[in-house]
């Protein structure tokens, strides 16, 4: 790892406002938390921000369906999203939101900063508008027959039968969704980011090591068809920050989303004075940035986004991570199946480390799906973190008890085999930093293995029926420990709680990576407890059965 600390600030997506938190949600702000978690116990200075998603038409609409102003939805769904994230132990050092002061005086800044530099101009479109409510209609708010294949009750910007894409006038018998009648096709003046005007900054910028090559090729294939200019404006009514200078237009919720990122980092440099928001954002910084996203929002973020940056004088991403969809069992999420599970759901009944365990055993550095299967996820952690790591702890602490009144043995049995597994510190360091979180975690797994070898081949349970094996029996428990405090530390991104746990039962402060040179020699433990149960088939049965009841 590099002599001096990194500095780093890290997102993941912005939840939308409007709807619970799931398990494919958590693919993502676990990677994001597993990776922050690593890079602070390697002595990296690493910010992790986050806020709620709050503007927009669904956001609206689903307010005036509650009965309820958009600011108090908003303020309740940001305390249940931010409750289960926290049970969840994904530890945000700031949760904040786009609608907030922060992000609308950022917003303007940058808006006013790309229409002086002569990227903004603005275009006359025609639009569908329900008449019955006075309101233009996002794509996704208009429904009707497919104009490619002819499949019926289709979105207004894509076919979800045919894969095809078009504009919701192109709709044959289109609907609102609002009102249940034909929209009219309405002429509107917008304002336009010209992307255009960044094609040779981001061929350089996806030249770079800063997204996944596979996605990098993907997103040149627009470039050849080149690049199309961003509608960043609403018109009225809209729930969003208003445009300066202009009548009843509002920015674009995907305008003013990825500026949340900025915002909620400036929120946190408010009451934090050591952090400088100029000095990480301006171009040029030693400060790292590093966006957590999904595979469906990669074109926002890697290309719209660099080029608005860039456009109004910040710097421009250092990486943004790209993480695939969630299945469960093979399949999509399902509510009649009972496999839309949300994360509340999930929290009644099972422990959260399970499932950040499970996911970084599948998580690579790809974009590639990673699938929940429901059984292997018991087998996985009963064999793995039940079978393989606790049980390490649980063959030794009691003897050290029994035969050495708790206290560890002064000397190690097995130097060589610790060395071994010290130097195994590397190889998961960078499959950590790589986000090849099943690499490690397949590293990790291969020292328990030898560890739980190392007890089997020195049975203390046998030798502690010798008379005057004391010394010995205490000698190789004592081993044991140490390799289980090596393995804990190692899994500690993953697993805080149990490592937290572990902490205590050793009676160590929190590890750091630098900790696993120094053994515990001659130290006091206490009485062994339990750190992780068994997860039964019953369990996740019944997961399932009351996600489906509930819907």
């Amino acid at each position: 790892m590099p002599e001096s600390p990194r500095k780093l600030l890290v997102t993941s997506a912005l939840p939308y406002a409007n709807g619970e938190i799931h398990l494919g949600h958590l693919v993502e702000y676990i990677q994001t938390d597993i990776w922050v978690r690593f890079q602070r116990l390697v002595g990296n200075h690493c910010v992790y921000v986050c806020a709620s998603d709050a503007h927009g038409t669904p956001i609206m609409i689903k307010a005036e369906q509650e009965g309820v102003s958009p600011e108090a939805l908003i303020d309740a769904v940001s305390e249940r999203h931010q409750r289960d994230f926290a049970e969840f132990m994904i530890r945000f050092d700031n949760f904040h939101s786009t609608h907030s002061v922060e992000n609308r005086e950022i917003v303007s800044r940058i808006y006013e900063a790309l229409k002086a530099g002569g990227h903004i101009e603005r275009r006359t479109i025609t639009q569908a508008y329900d008449e019955q409510r006075g309101m233009f209609l996002p794509d996704r708010f208009v429904r009707g027959t497919c104009p490619s294949c002819g499949a019926a009750d289709q979105y207004g910007d894509s076919c979800e039968v045919c894969g095809a894409t078009y504009a919701p006038t192109d709709l044959k018998d289109p609907v609102s969704i609002l009102s249940g009648t034909r929209p009219a096709a309405r002429d509107s003046e917008h304002l336009f980011f010209r992307l255009s005007d960044f094609a040779e900054l981001l061929e350089e910028w996806l030249g770079g090591d800063r997204i996944h090559p596979s996605l990098a090729a993907k997103l040149r294939e627009w470039f050849r068809s080149g690049l199309q200019d961003w509608d960043i404006s609403r018109d009225a009514p809209y729930f969003g920050f208003p445009i300066p200078g202009e009548t009843d237009k509002y920015f674009y919720v995907w305008l003013d989303a990825p500026v949340g990122y900025m915002a909620s980092f400036r929120h946190l440099c408010e009451r934090e004075p050591e952090l400088d928001f100029d000095a990480w954002w301006r171009p040029g910084s030693d400060t790292e940035l590093h966006h957590f996203i999904g595979k469906d929002i990669a074109y926002f973020h890697a290309l719209f986004w660099p080029a608005v940056l860039a456009g109004s004088g910040y710097r421009t991403p250092t990486a943004v991570h790209v993480h695939g969809f969630l299945t469960i069992n093979g399949q999509k999420m399902s509510k009649s199946r009972g496999t839309f599970i949300t994360a509340r759901r999930y929290l009644d009944h099972l422990h959260p480390e399970y499932l950040r365990y499970y996911y970084a055993a599948k998580l690579g550095p790809g974009v590639d799906d990673i699938d929940l299967s429901l059984d292997d996820f018991v087998a996985r952690v009963n064999a793995d973190l039940v079978g393989k790591v606790v049980n390490i702890a649980s063959r030794c602490a009691g003897f050290i008890h029994r035969v050495a009144d708790g206290r560890l043995s002064d000397e190690l049995e097995s130097p060589d085999l610790q060395a071994e597994f010290i130097a195994a510190a590397d190889t998961i360091a960078a499959a950590y930093e790589a986000r090849e979180f099943s690499r490690a975690m397949r590293t990790v797994m291969t020292l328990a293995d030898r560890a739980n070898q190392y007890i089997d081949t020195h049975k203390p349970w046998v030798m502690a029926k010798t008379p005057g094996n004391e010394a010995a029996v205490a000698a190789v428990c004592s081993q044991g420990l140490n390799l289980f405090r090596l393995i804990v530390l190692y899994l500690k991104p993953v697993l805080p709680r149990l490592a937290a746990d572990a902490e205590h039962f050793l009676g160590v402060t929190p590890m750091h990576w630098e900790t696993r040179h120094a053994p515990l020699l001659g130290h006091e433990i206490a009485k062994f407890k339990p750190l992780l149960q068994r997860v039964t088939a019953e369990q996740v049965a019944g997961l399932v059965e009351a996600e489906s009841s509930a819907n």
